[in-house]
């Protein structure tokens, strides 16, 4: 008996012609699936497209890194604190630009100290693994990239802020990669003495957002942190000594040799202690303030006089005061805020 013939294809059976209408249907068409969407999944378009947003994503977190941003968390913590002291009457706005224009003004200048000692952050192991060493990021673009950020930082904060505040940043930032960077870090063992200044300047700029001028007060908590600064750093340079002498860099322990590094870091210790208690002589802080920096003080002062006990044999302790230096600070400066005698006012 011959089979049925189909109206629409002459010739053949209905089930033949549904077969052939399956094969002929596009790729995914049987299960709902939008025709060529398996496909342009895989294709290598799709990952093209794909390479190139993980690319830029990778190329975003690089120049992050350049800024420092462990290193900006402390310049925006202590510049706020300036600003909250100051007593000014500052808009939100001018608040939050003034602060946003600190960190990355100092997180430029990080870039480009980044930028002056790349071969010898490929040479140190702390260093090794930043953006410049690995490559990922070119010279000239942590150059360009460090240059315009900071330019634009100080430009924003003098037209949207004040020039006060504009012109301290712009100082500080020039300081930092000129005086310290270029000039005194690879000269002399005494760096970190003068070059300290550079990092000391966040507090004075958040007065300065508040108020458009400069003060005793915020210049004592200019002083607290210059102060801190040599007994912080050289906690660390004894625990890197390695590091620093591989690069090349005349850091106090590579130069002097421990035992000197340790006495100066009692030194310069009661040296900061001194002048954690120059903002109650100006009457800027009270009686939980001086309370705190006498006993941080204290600990402080314990903690150096232990590390210069142990010396060579021991480098717990200086990787410990170098730890304590930085909650320290930050003790200082929070009660600071919440002891002080006048506060910003917000508009």
């Amino acid at each position: 008996m011959s089979a049925q013939s189909n109206p629409h294809q002459p010739g053949l059976s209905d089930q033949q012609t549904d077969q052939a209408q399956k094969v002929s249907q596009p790729v995914g068409a049987a299960s709902g699936v939008a025709p060529g969407a398996g496909v342009a999944a895989n294709s290598p378009l799709g990952d093209a497209g794909q390479g190139r947003r993980s690319g830029l994503a990778t190329q975003a977190r690089s120049y992050w890194e350049l800024l420092k941003p462990r290193v900006m968390t402390l310049v925006i913590f202590t510049g706020i604190v300036g600003l909250v002291v100051s007593g000014g009457t500052v808009s939100w706005l001018q608040a939050i630009v003034g602060i946003l224009c600190l960190s990355f003004g100092a997180g430029s200048a990080g870039a480009l100290n980044m930028w002056i000692e790349r071969k010898s952050d490929a040479l140190m192991e702390r260093t090794a693994g930043r953006p410049l060493p690995q490559g990922r990021v070119t010279s000239t673009g942590a150059l360009v990239f460090g240059l315009v950020v900071n330019v634009a930082s100080v430009l924003v904060m003098g037209f949207a802020v004040n020039w006060v505040a504009a012109g301290i940043l712009a100082f500080a930032s020039f300081f930092y990669v000129v005086i310290y960077t270029l000039w005194l870090k690879p000269r002399t063992p005494q760096n970190i003495v003068i070059g300290g200044a550079a990092g000391a300047f966040p507090p004075m700029i958040g007065w300065a957002i508040g108020t458009g001028e400069v003060s005793w007060i915020g210049f004592s908590l200019f002083l607290l942190i210059f102060a801190w600064t040599p007994p912080h750093s050289w906690a660390l340079a004894i625990w890197k000594r390695l590091d620093y002498s591989s690069a090349g860099i005349p850091m106090l322990p590579v130069v002097a040799g421990t035992l000197a590094t340790t006495r100066q870091i009692i030194v310069y210790s009661w040296i900061m202690v001194a002048s954690s208690l120059v903002p109650v002589l100006f009457g800027g802080v009270g009686a939980l303030y001086t309370l705190t920096a006498l006993g941080c003080g204290a600990l402080f002062l314990a903690g150096a006089y232990r590390v210069h006990a142990v010396g060579d044999r021991d480098l717990g302790p200086s990787r410990q005061l170098f730890g304590y230096s930085l909650l320290y600070l930050a003790i200082l400066f929070l009660v600071a805020a919440l002891d002080a005698r006048q506060s910003v006012t917000l508009l």
